[in-house]
């Protein structure tokens, strides 16, 4: 039985707890935790950012355990209150395709090294090849062919153009987990996924990886796991049997193409075969790019074409030469950025197009393999073919042309993210106040556009930066407040977000435009746990917001920079912040931008400092804090803040160990939650009210 006061088991809830800040109740735990780590060793105790960190405290905390069987207690009803993530999901691959030819060797390769036994070795394979060649084909339907040896499910996961955090993030959503238990740290949930994946008999396919690094977090060793990494080239640094695709045989491009094309077509055709075929060179997408056009006489270009050694750009440039001209528009410039995923409405912005014809034409990209379709009914290019397209549309439509296009695309997206902020937050004055004409039904459908829209969003702020029009750079950012407050996206928005400041930093010094976007960062960093990054964009945020005479949004900057100083456990500093905060205040007057927001700011740092001084032990103090924000909350109406607050004063009591006089408090929390699907919280409370039920 394992020792609930060992090492390993104190660093392992201490970790767990870390980990579990993606969710107001995971936040309530740390700062939980922070408190009792100090009561626990009689001193502040600084949180820990690093495993060697963790591990430290794990052993300060265990050896004073063992010396003090009270602490010990109070740390055991502590743990039961810990949540930990439950992955029950069994995922699958993406569908395999109809037609599939050859690759008979790397199919037994597959097999030999699945089949190997596990001597402690990883099972790993990086299928590599040029793109359009079948790689990802040939994972899939390998995948698909072995689904009894993996009776746990068959994880896949697209890195194209996707940061660490958010490959984690897709593959533990694919294992069932829902975002409020996936942490904010990529460390943390590349940790989490090797957990899950301890003691599973699973297929993890990695496609389009571009380098080791980027595929490294994701691997396991685990020995029921095995990896596919599929890729472009050989990644030097990746430990994995590597097997190579090459092109198809002359004699299996010509079976292929019967199978796509049929027999008749292909006889119909052999005068114009042998050209064809050096033409697709093998390539499995060129071949089906082929296919339904073996019959046509080969279209004439306008202009002499110059020749295409690679097979993917001179299968989109025939394609593209049998193009409806609207059709023919739209694919060049819409492909003049990568844009993660395009619905229709950007695309008919890229091309100048009335909407309602741009489903149709969108279908005709597609059915000549120019754009794929993704699982959300969205559309993207391939590379290669974005490649080509970009360069038709700088040769047909010219620079001013192209420019016109991705200024246009990112004007729609502006708009977009402007009204949906609004709709969504309309009582944050941080959210930008430009004219949008974009309106939204009510707030949950502004913030799900926003979190659709946030990958496209962050190429908008980038094509947006790299044009120079910071203006649109910093309302883009501004308007993604919304989605960090209210559903995270942290690690995709990051990017955006370091453009936003530096620019404002650039071009807005000292205006409450940079102090906002200092704010913004630090906001996403903080959530992120780069806690060191994180302060000096408080500080930034604050000075920005002084220089430029806002007092509400320099006494918010010292109130945030109050709150990470509690995610750091620094609690007497976190009190002093907030009392700074309420000084600020002070210089609102009565007719001054914000005294409307005073007495619910003043509430909102009631209840800050209430948690700071729970956090250094003085509970009576902390108590007439929490007691007085509960007193506004509750009066104005406010369900899910007087829960927060409800919650604060519980935990507040059990650590004095007043289970009677904190029962009460739960059971009003769980009932002021109950219309807010606020489903971890409530899990928290109903935990806290076990420990209440039964304290020992």
């Amino acid at each position: 039985m394992v020792d609930p006061i060992s090492v390993g088991a104190v660093g392992a809830v201490l970790g767990a707890v870390g980990a579990g800040m993606a969710n107001e109740a995971g936040k309530w735990a740390w700062e939980s935790a922070g408190g009792l780590v100090r009561r626990i060793a009689g001193r502040e105790v600084p949180a820990p950012t690093t495993p060697g960190q963790l591990d430290d405290v794990a052993r300060l905390v265990h050896e004073r355990l063992h010396d003090d069987p009270q602490l010990a207690t109070a740390w055991s009803q502590f743990t039961r209150t810990v949540r930990l993530p439950n992955a029950s999901g069994r995922p699958s691959l993406p569908d395999a395709p109809r037609f599939f030819t050859d690759r008979q060797q790397a199919l037994k390769l597959l097999d030999k090294e699945a089949k190997r036994s596990f001597d402690g070795r990883p099972r790993r394979v990086l299928l590599h090849g040029p793109e359009g060649i079948g790689t990802s084909t040939l994972a899939v339907h390998w995948g698909w062919r072995q689904t009894a040896r993996f009776p746990d499910g068959q994880l896949y996961a697209d890195l194209r153009a996707r940061t660490p955090e958010a490959l984690l993030r897709t593959l533990l959503r694919g294992l069932g987990l829902p975002d409020e238990e996936i942490p904010p740290a990529a460390e943390d949930r590349a940790d989490l996924l090797r957990r899950c994946l301890a003691d599973r008999r699973l297929l993890l396919v990695l496609d389009h990886a571009r380098t080791a690094a980027q595929v490294q977090p994701l691997l396991t060793s685990a020995p029921g796991v095995f990896t596919i990494v599929v890729a472009r080239h050989r990644l030097i640094g990746l430990d994995a049997l590597p097997i190579a695709v090459g092109p198809l045989a002359r004699r299996d491009a010509v079976r292929l193409l019967t199978e796509l094309a049929g027999k008749p077509a292909v006889t119909a055709a052999r005068a114009t075969l042998p050209a064809v075929l050096d033409r697709c060179a093998g390539s499995p997408y060129a071949l089906r790019a082929a296919a339904p056009r073996l019959a046509d006489p080969p279209p004439q270009p306008e202009a002499p074409a110059v020749p295409e050694s690679d097979p993917v750009r001179a299968a989109a440039e025939d394609s593209y030469r049998r193009l409806t001209p609207r059709a023919a528009r739209l694919y060049r410039l819409a492909g003049l950025r990568g844009w993660p995923a395009l619905d229709a409405a950007a695309a008919a912005r890229a091309a100048d197009l009335d909407p309602a014809e741009v489903p149709d034409l969108l279908d005709e990209l597609v059915d000549a393999l120019l754009l794929e379709r993704t699982d959300t009914g969205r559309h993207r290019y391939r590379p290669a073919v974005r490649v080509h397209a970009e360069r038709t549309a700088a040769t047909v439509d010219g620079i001013a042309g192209c420019s016109a296009a991705v200024a246009r695309v990112v004007e729609g997206y502006r708009d977009l993210a402007v009204g949906a902020a609004r709709a969504a937050l309309p009582e944050s004055w941080r959210v930008p106040d430009a004219d949008s004409p974009v309106s939204y039904p009510d707030r949950g459908a502004a913030v799900a556009t926003l979190a659709a829209e946030a990958p496209n969003l962050v190429e908008a702020v980038r094509a947006a930066d790299e044009f120079g029009d910071r203006d649109t750079v910093v309302l883009l950012c501004q308007a993604l407040w919304p989605l960090q407050l209210k559903a995270g996206h942290h690690e995709v928005l990051l990017p955006a977000l370091r453009t936003g400041a530096r620019t404002a930093d650039e071009h807005f010094p000292g205006t409450r435009t940079a102090g906002a976007l200092h704010a913004q960062l630090a906001h996403a960093l903080t959530e992120l746990r780069h806690w060191d990054e994180a302060e000096p964009e408080a500080l930034a945020a604050a000075r920005d917001e002084q220089s430029a005479g806002h007092v509400r949004g320099h006494a918010s900057a010292v109130e945030f920079l109050g709150l990470l100083r509690l995610r750091q456990w620094r609690f007497a500093e976190a009190y002093a912040c907030f009392e700074e905060a309420d000084g600020i205040l002070d210089g609102i007057g009565p007719a001054d931008e914000g005294a409307a927001d005073l007495p619910r700011a003043r509430a909102l740092l009631q209840r800050h400092r209430g948690r700071a001084l729970r956090g250094l032990g003085r509970r009576d103090e902390a108590v007439r804090r929490l007691e007085g924000a509960l007193r506004f909350f509750r009066d104005g109406g406010e369900a899910y803040n007087t829960a927060r607050t409800l919650t604060d004063l519980a935990e507040t009591r059990l650590d004095g160990g007043e289970f009677v006089a904190a029962l009460p408090l739960i059971e009003e929390a769980i009932a002021a939650l109950s219309a807010e699907k606020a489903e971890y919280h409530v899990a928290h409370l109903r935990m806290l009210r076990e420990r209440c039920v039964t304290p020992e």
